[in-house]
């Protein structure tokens, strides 16, 4: 364990260099970025809200901003797991099933995309561009609210894939070895 990562910020580059998987490594770096973007983006939103309401005497303001706290964590958390699990995987040596890697990489993307759906979602109407994607379209048509379904059901996904194929009976054989159940 001489190779540890101490602590998040060791973790990604960490998990990068000792995954085999290529998809993994790429969402390491993506998802690493696009962590750091909203987390700052989030901080600097909570900043100028702050300076904002800064007059105003505590109660509803001073949850909401507690919320919206929360609600950073909460896009911030799904965005790192699949890194942390697999540099914890790594670190540790946990006996997981085969693709793990390849399956957090994929995870973490959906996640990704997931932001980007609500993004669109709960875009207020005068910020919509016309456009002719029916795609587009049918999100712009449904209510704000449905925004949180997508990352909700993605996190959920990443959570899900990083607990259930760790500790797995058949460990991931990521060195060529094969087994006699193996196929070419």
């Amino acid at each position: 364990m001489t190779d540890s990562y101490r602590g998040v910020f060791g973790a990604i580059p960490y998990a990068i260099r000792r995954t085999e998987s290529w998809t993994m490594r790429i969402y390491g770096v993506v998802g690493g970025l696009a962590a750091a973007f909203v987390a700052v983006v989030v901080t600097l939103a909570l900043v100028v809200w702050m300076g904002e309401t800064a007059g105003i005497r505590g109660g509803t303001f001073t949850f909401s901003r507690s919320l919206y706290v929360v609600g950073g964590f909460a896009a911030v958390a799904p965005l790192l797991a699949p890194l942390l699990f697999v540099a914890r995987r790594h670190r540790l040596g946990d006996p997981v099933a085969a693709g793990y890697d390849r399956r957090l990489g994929l995870a973490g993307f959906c996640f990704l995309t997931s932001l980007f759906l609500a993004l669109v979602i709960s875009a207020p109407a005068e910020l919509r561009d016309p456009t002719e994607s029916v795609l587009v379209g049918l999100l712009y048509a449904l209510p704000p609210i449905v925004a949180v379904v997508p990352p909700t059901l993605a996190a959920a996904a990443v959570f899900w894939i990083g607990f259930r194929h760790r500790g797995a009976e058949e460990p991931d054989r990521s060195d060529g070895a094969r087994s006699e159940g193996d196929t070419v």
